[in-house]
């Protein structure tokens, strides 16, 4: 009878075992996020408190994840990669289904990402926007017909920008959105990327030509004798 495959061990929370590693080690931007499983581009972001400001850092060493002596290896060569702890504790399951946790501290920008979403791209589904932003339905629908108690003040801000997801997570739903409209992503992105070609090589309206002095008055700065002669 053929053995079950084992399951690849996940830390439980990648991010703040980042946060920690970042803060407690020398390790590189490539080695952290190669043992996490996040993006280098995340781990920068957490390092230069662009995201996960809500986020308190976890100690792999003391949950078991990896050893000290591990760490130090890493630590003195920049090109090696951090190995698990072998545990005897099943593997963390991570959750496939429901809004994402976000941390308290940037809970209220969801509203602003949502508003962004729904002014700057349609195409994205409400269900899409639920996984991206970590909100629900009613509230996506409160903002779109102005009933949310914040409507007044919201500040429609992109969600990366706030933290809430990554740009590839977002262009992952905007492509997804695009194709359930029968729309060719490749070709709408370039139709855009052609628009902001066009506006930067066409003239600008009323700019008046080097050298011409039409249509400005210069009789103001003429000495009051020659205004005299010419009267």
């Amino acid at each position: 009878m053929a053995k079950a495959a084992q399951q690849t061990p996940q830390l439980l929370m990648p991010k703040a075992t980042s946060i920690w590693l970042i803060e407690n080690t020398a390790l590189t931007f490539r080695q952290i996020a190669d043992f996490t499983g996040i993006t280098e581009i995340e781990v920068e972001a957490l390092a230069n408190e662009e995201i996960g400001k809500g986020i308190v850092g976890r100690d792999p060493i003391e949950h078991g994840e990896i050893t000290k002596s591990e760490l130090e290896r890493c630590e003195a060569d920049p090109l090696a990669s951090l190995k698990m702890a072998k545990r005897d504790l099943p593997c963390a399951k991570i959750r496939s289904k429901g809004p994402r946790y976000t941390p308290v501290s940037k809970r209220g920008d969801k509203p602003d990402a949502i508003a962004y979403i729904i002014k700057h791209n349609p195409e994205i589904s409400d269900a899409q926007i639920c996984k991206l932003v970590g909100t629900t339905k009613p509230t996506i629908a409160s903002i779109r017909d102005r009933s949310h108690p914040n409507s007044s003040n919201l500040r429609p801000r992109h969600p990366a920008e706030l933290g809430l997801c990554t740009y590839s997570e977002f262009e992952k739903a905007y492509n997804k959105g695009l194709k359930a409209a029968g729309k060719d992503p490749e070709a709408i992105k370039a139709e855009r990327e052609a628009e902001i070609q066009k506006g930067l090589d066409a003239p600008q309206e009323n700019e008046p030509s080097k050298g011409s002095s039409a249509g400005f008055d210069f009789s103001n700065f003429l000495p009051e004798d020659s205004n005299s002669e010419n009267s």
